[in-house]
């Protein structure tokens, strides 16, 4: 049976350069936040996340305005509670329905930016960590973001405590040197094919 394995990492670790090249290297890799902004377009996820804001939150184009929407469950963990449980579970039937489609691969991989926060490596054979140094994280976002250093450590802040994230891992990378990083990532392809 192809074995899960879960690939995660906070904000600014590089997790999606290191998903990438999986994916180069004929992995297939599952996005679930690629999943997640996909299921937020439908019609009726629209209709269902409108209800849990007084405010509006859908924007012109019809779609809902996920900025605007991260600022608000930023601000209230009901709602983000509340958010997460109209689209994990449909994130997980999508899921289910791509795995169909690998059941001959050894393994693959699955992207979840909170792996450990929704204790997703209970579904996981392994699981992949991605970590970097604080201040190489925060460089990385705000040149990809264009965003304050105030809000970044907020993020970061909210999300799992790297100790924790690392404790619970199977595997880490540590992702500063890109060259040393695939030099890692192949070595646990080969691993990875023999679990």
């Amino acid at each position: 049976m192809t074995k899960i394995i879960g690939l995660t990492g906070g904000i600014g670790t590089g997790k999606t350069t290191v998903a990438k090249y999986f994916a180069s290297k004929g992995v297939p890799v599952y996005i679930a936040d690629d999943a997640a902004k996909e299921i937020m377009n439908t019609k009726e996820v629209i209709q269902q996340v409108q209800t849990l804001f007084s405010e509006n939150v859908i924007s012109e184009n019809g779609q809902l305005n996920r900025n605007y929407i991260r600022e608000l469950v930023f601000k209230d963990e009901d709602k983000l509670t509340q958010l997460n449980s109209i689209i994990h579970p449909k994130v997980k039937i999508d899921f289910q329905n791509w795995l169909k489609e690998f059941k001959e691969a050894p393994f693959v991989i699955k992207e979840v930016a909170i792996l450990f926060e929704t204790n997703g490596q209970n579904y996981c054979d392994a699981t992949i960590l991605v970590t970097a140094p604080l201040e190489t994280r925060i460089q990385r976002i705000i040149e990809r973001d264009k965003t304050s250093k105030e809000i970044i450590l907020k993020i970061i802040n909210h999300q799992l405590p790297e100790e924790e994230k690392i404790s619970l891992a199977t595997y880490v990378i540590e992702n500063e040197n890109l060259e040393k990083t695939y030099e890692i990532i192949d070595n646990l392809i080969k691993k990875l094919n023999n679990i």
